[in-house]
This record gives C-alpha cells, structure tokens and sequence, in this order.
C-alpha cells in the first residue's frame, strides 16, 4: 500500500478546509465535482455537513448519504499529509527514537505535509526532568524540527498529554455509555496474584476480566464508597485485518490472548491505548508511523477507533534498529543517546545518513546523502520488514564525508571556523602566542587543507595538531641528532620562502621546491631532511606533509620557527 492508495479521511475537520479528489458522490443527487485539486466542497446544491456516518447532502429530502464518506487521494500539492512523532519523556533521545522521528519527517516533507511532535507524559511516575525540552532541543539539532510542538505549538495544542486530560476523560465516559467500556475495581493484590498464578501454570498473565460482570447494584456501592477503580476497554471477539504500509495485511485477535486493557488509570491519566488514539483523532493524524514493537496493538487501537465510531489513520510500522551483531540497542549504552554524539562532535547529518543508509526506504543507498536528498529519495513503498543493523564502527566514516562537505560550502565553513576558534581557546588559551592562529582566514586554510583527512574539526585540538596553534619546544640537539647540517637545512628553506614571498604557497609548488633543494644538501638524504623539517615545524616525527604543514603555517611563522633552529 502507497501513499496514493485510497485513504478513509480521518481529518476532524470541515471539509472546506481540505481539497482532494471526491470519488464517488450521493447516489440521489448525482452532485459532481470537476477535476481534481480546485474545489472545496461547497456546490451548488448546498453546503455540505458532515457527521460521524459520513457527508450528508441537505439538498434532498431525507438527506441523502454519499457512500465513501470522503475518502480521497492525499498529494503533496495540499499539504494534508500529517505525521506525529510521539516519544515520552521518561529518558533522552536515543538512535531508535531519532530515526523513527527522521523517517515521519522525511515522510510529511515527501509530500508536503506536517510534522507534529507530541509528548506522551501520561506516565508521571517515571518523567525525567527536562527530557522533553531535551528531546525537542535534540530534533531541533539533528535539522529535523517539528512543525508543531510543545515549544512552537499549533492549532491543536497542547501538545503535552498530561494538559489534555479532559479529551481522554470525554473519550472514556462515551465508551462507559456505549457498553465498550467498564469500571474495574480489582486491587493492586489481586492483579499481582493473578499474574503470579498464571506464571506458575505457564501460562501469559492476563486479566480474567471479572469486573466486566458486576451488576448495577454492585456497582453503584462501590462507587458509593470511593472505591478506587480503573477504566477498562471490552475486547469482543471480530478483530478485522488492517493493511500496513510496510508489513502488509495484518491481524492480531486481541480478546483471544490479552484481557481487557486499561484504559483510564485510577490517578486519572490516560494510558496510552487510549491517549495516543484520541490524540491522534484530534490531532487530524493522517498516518502514524512507528516502531513494529506496536504492530502487535494496532488491532487493538482500530477496535478503540470502531467503538468510538472514529475512522482510523493509515499504519505504517518501521523495522527495528538493532546492533551490528542483531542485539537490541539498549538505553543502557550510554553512547546511543544523541546528545552523546552531538557532544561527541559528530555532525547531525552524518548521524541521519548512518540511520538511513543501515536500513531501508529509499530508492537506492549511498554514503553522503545530505537531508534534502533523503527527502528526494524517500520512497515509504521500499521499506522492507528486516531490521536495520547499525554499525557504528562507520559513523567516523560518514563523519568525514559530511564534514568534507561543510567545509566546502562557504556558509557552513564559517560556522565551522566559530566552532574550532572556541575549541582552539578552550585548549590552549594562554600557551597561544600568535593570535594570528584564531583569524578566520587562518582557521579556514587549515580546514581546507585538511578535509578528507579528519572525521571531526576536535581533531584539529588533538596533540598532533597542536603545531598549528602554539610553537613546539624542539632542542638543537634533537634536529643535530637526525644530521649535522640541521643549520644548513634551515638557512636553505628560509631563503627558499624569502624568494617565494607575495607568491601564493601551495602544497604541489613547495613539494617541488623542497626536493629541488634537498639535492643542494652535501650528506642528508631527501627523507632525513623531511624529518628534520616536520620535527622543527611541529616538534614531532610523524603528521602531514612537511609542504602542507609551511602552508598551514604560512611563510613568516615558517620562517619563525625555523630561525629558532639557527638560534640555538
């Protein structure tokens, strides 16, 4: 099933506000619409008016049913698509959570619709301080930031669940009246010993639904005396089959294996069965797109949705992300949080490339994909049923690609110059003695000349880079040790620098120049010149060309330091 397939609209609002192909119309009145996009519902016959059995045409006597109750074709001319990403706050964004948001934007930018990011906060026991600014703050970092949220807010706020209490209390008290739901008033004790004994039998824990058979008189005297209780759904045998967007027709016969769910808790918070089915009916969800650990409860929601006579979004459920090895990404991993990776210096485009590229999709898989492409390739038809395996041994790969492009791109170097200056202060601060190292043409050079080479820009504050923004202490007698001409050496290459003053330095003219000189020395091979060259200029054996290096450095801290070699 595509995005074209034909979809019950699930949207609460008037249908003036969305246009879309109307495809078949009141059999009394014959009333057509032309074309495809241009219209809005209002014809000639008569404002239409919609309820909970479909569109009615008050033209006709006896209203007139149409048969398909809007049912339409979403396109990305409308933007009518919308998506929601809905975490709880109960911890911070980890990789599964980042690539379950990132594949509902992908999916509302694919077809020009929104993205809405709700807060699931109904379990209190278990909220994290500031996880929710945390989680926002981390979409808003990773380039993926919500059209609607908490902190932006939107037309169908709020967006936190916990400010929404009366919507889901509305929700239950028509479920009690229709029969589709109960009050539950069995303890905390009883529910343990019932788990207890069915886990000595072997058998899955369930509820044996007890309180589905209280008798009125029953249950007026235990609301009477205050008895704590709970709200239950009624599962009825029927569950009907639902087609998913990415495992295809499915089926689960819920009230053959599970007991009645919960729906309002006793503290009068919602859980989630409940919550996140009127949310997204209030919300005008069109698709909900999420991990395939709740494919198994989808049948359950499209029961909730029949009984509340709410037509359902299109499910589309994602494959999960796993380890390398097939294990589970655990919470417990420290590093699968993003905020570790961000700290980590690890650019969000990269962390959305390595998420993408390990799974499915998309209409081909490549390294590099910057967010705008990930929009142009996403094809939710190519999303396999197979688990995406995450190798985050490659993340430093991807890293270097995307930094290599940041770097290329004038803007974006320029943020990367802001960043590497505050780098460059906080390590070595006081031991800078050229504050010419911390100008931007400088900073930038150095980029340049090191792009493909480095994975991340706190590379570049490394030890072995420490050359670029202090002076390294090098004895005399470390460069005497290597050849006895080390003064020679350094007159020929000050000179060599002093003729090529006003010249533009470049790696392919100094490797030339470099060589060219090497033959003038007496008894030092071309390679010991090298590293008498690199030990002076960086005070180490090993790094870049000793010609990127006098490029890095420019002319006159080139001559600088080499002057030192005469000096001592």
């Amino acid at each position: 099933m595509v995005l074209s397939s034909l979809i019950t609209c699930a949207l609460p609002y008037t249908p003036a506000k969305h246009r879309g192909t109307l495809l078949k119309l009141c059999k009394h009145c014959k009333w057509t619409v032309p074309g495809r996009s241009g219209h809005q519902f209002v014809g000639t016959k008569g404002v239409y008016r919609r309820d909970q059995r479909g569109l009615r045409c008050p033209s006709i006597s006896g209203d007139c049913e149409i048969d398909l109750h809007w049912k339409r074709h979403y396109s990305a001319d409308h933007g009518q698509v919308r998506v929601r990403f809905a975490p709880s706050p109960t911890g911070f964004l980890h990789l599964g959570g980042l690539r379950t948001a990132l594949y509902n934007y992908l999916f509302a930018k694919k077809y020009g619709g929104s993205f809405i990011l709700r807060m699931e906060d109904t379990d209190q026991n278990r909220l994290v301080p500031g996880a929710a600014d945390a989680i926002e703050d981390m979409l808003e970092w990773a380039g993926i930031p919500p059209d609607e949220s908490p902190r932006v807010g939107g037309p169908v706020g709020p967006y936190l669940q916990s400010q929404r209490l009366g919507l889901y209390s509305e929700a239950a008290q028509t479920l009690l009246e229709s029969g589709h739901a109960y009050r539950c008033f069995c303890s905390a004790q009883r529910l343990e010993l019932l788990k207890k004994e069915a886990l000595r039998s072997g058998e899955t824990p369930r509820y044996d639904n007890r309180c589905r058979h209280l008798q009125p008189a029953q249950l007026a005297d235990r609301l009477s005396r205050g008895t704590p209780h709970v709200i239950r759904f009624r599962l009825e045998p029927g569950a009907e089959p639902f087609q998913d967007l990415v495992f295809g027709r499915n089926r689960h016969e819920v009230s053959a294996v599970e007991g009645d769910p919960v729906l309002m808790k006793a503290d009068g918070f919602p859980t989630y069965h409940l919550a996140n089915v009127v949310d997204d009916r209030h919300m005008g969800v069109t698709h909900v797109l999420r991990g395939a650990e709740w494919l198994i409860s989808t049948s359950k929601h499209l029961l909730l949705y029949r009984a509340l006579g709410w037509t359902p979004p299109a499910f589309g459920h994602l494959p999960l992300l796993l380890n390398r090895d097939g294990a589970k990404l655990s919470k417990r991993q420290g590093d699968i949080f993003v905020q570790s990776f961000a700290r980590r210096g690890v650019l969000p485009e990269a962390l959305l490339d390595i998420v993408t590229n390990c799974g499915s999709g998309f209409e081909g898989n490549r390294m590099g994909r910057n967010l705008d492409e990930l929009i142009a390739e996403f094809n939710e038809s190519k999303i396999t049923t197979h688990s995406a395996l995450l190798d985050l041994d490659k993340l430093p790969e991807f890293n270097r690609i995307h930094l290599l492009q940041r770097i290329d791109d004038v803007e974006r170097c320029c943020h990367l110059v802001e960043e590497l200056r505050e780098h460059i202060i906080q390590m070595f601060g006081p031991q800078i003695q050229e504050k010419d190292v911390l100008d931007e043409d400088y900073i930038q050079r150095v980029l340049h000349l090191r792009k493909g080479h480095i994975s991340s820009v706190r590379e570049l504050v490394t030890p072995t880079y420490a050359y670029l923004w202090i002076r390294p202490s090098v004895a005399r007698q470390q460069l005497d040790e290597l050849t006895s001409e080390s003064a020679t050496i350094a007159m020929l290459v000050i000179e060599l620098m002093e003729a090529g003053r006003g010249k533009a330095l470049t790696t392919d003219w100094l490797g030339a120049e470099l060589k060219a000189m090497a033959k003038k020395v007496k008894s030092t091979k071309y390679s010991t010149v090298m590293k008498l060259l690199r030990l002076a200029l960086s005070g180490q054996q090993q790094g870049p060309s000793v010609a990127e290096m006098m490029v890095s450095l420019g002319s006159g801290e080139t001559c600088q330091r080499l002057q030192r070699v005469l000096q001592h």
